[in-house]
């Protein structure tokens, strides 16, 4: 239900454009109008933890004593936690990419969306006796665990604070998930980034490598990795751009276009 509202006051919400210049002035609207919109959106989470309890009621229905613990790593934002109210107000400040004061500012007021199907489907997991980690990289400063644990709560999920790990000066998750790896048995890894599941896939500036790293694991998505939609931001606009939040300047307006072409 409060995805539904968020969606509902998205709409409302949406700055009103007076012409079509207006409309195609902003590179981001197509974007987030498709987030805060789109029923495929929504379908898409729910297909993505549809999934992944079909892989965890596999595991568990062969799970054995002695066996390693069966555990589930998550990305949290864009893939449990969608800050949809956030890029509502990019849009109506008129930028076209992420923008971290602003991000840094409203993080705090905990105004997430759970993702469709995420609360219902961690809280399966953790009755079943499955570990959940979390693992993000933010950095709103010395509180930026204390916001993540908030947002979580805020949101409903299951939590325990020695599960969350906050990467503040890195996005290279791979040293956390080779620690829970080494002690766990990971049924799925949740993301909406290439690089929530490993860090291979992070090349800036480079477009057709990236694609050729996703495609030697192909057979991984949809079975060890769970992909969420992510239009607005993440580490596939690095390979654009060689940044993952670059400047909106003429320049980067042009090599957007570009890539489109």
């Amino acid at each position: 239900m409060a995805f539904a509202a968020a969606l509902v006051a998205g709409c409302a919400t949406l700055p009103q454009l007076g012409t079509a210049a207006d409309a195609a002035a902003n590179p981001l609207l197509y974007a987030t109008a498709w987030k805060q919109t789109a029923a495929e959106y929504r379908a898409l989470y729910y297909q993505g933890f549809n999934i992944a309890r079909e892989r965890l009621d596999a595991a568990l229905a062969k799970h054995k004593d002695g066996d390693k613990p069966l555990a589930i790593v998550t990305d949290i934002d864009d893939t449990v936690l969608l800050p949809l109210p956030y890029w509502r107000m990019i849009v109506k400040e008129d930028k076209a990419f992420f923008d971290d004061p602003t991000w840094d500012a409203w993080v705090p007021k905990n105004e997430f969306v759970a993702s469709p199907g995420s609360v219902d489907f961690l809280k399966y997991a953790e009755e079943k006796g499955v570990e959940i980690f979390y693992v993000t990289s933010r950095d709103q400063g010395e509180k930026t665990t204390e916001f993540v644990t908030g947002n979580l709560r805020a949101a409903g999920f299951p939590l325990k604070a020695e599960n969350l790990t906050v990467l503040r000066d890195t996005s290279n998750k791979e040293k956390r998930q080779d620690e829970i790896l080494a002690k766990y048995d990971v049924v799925v890894f949740l993301g909406d980034n290439l690089n929530d599941f490993r860090r291979k896939y992070y090349l800036k500036g480079d477009v057709p490598g990236r694609i050729a790293k996703m495609e030697e694991d192909k057979a991984l998505f949809g079975n060890k990795y769970i992909l969420f939609p992510n239009p607005t931001d993440g580490h596939w606009m690095a390979a654009i751009f060689g940044t993952s939040e670059p400047e909106d300047t003429p320049e980067t307006r042009a090599t957007l276009r570009k890539a489109a072409e």
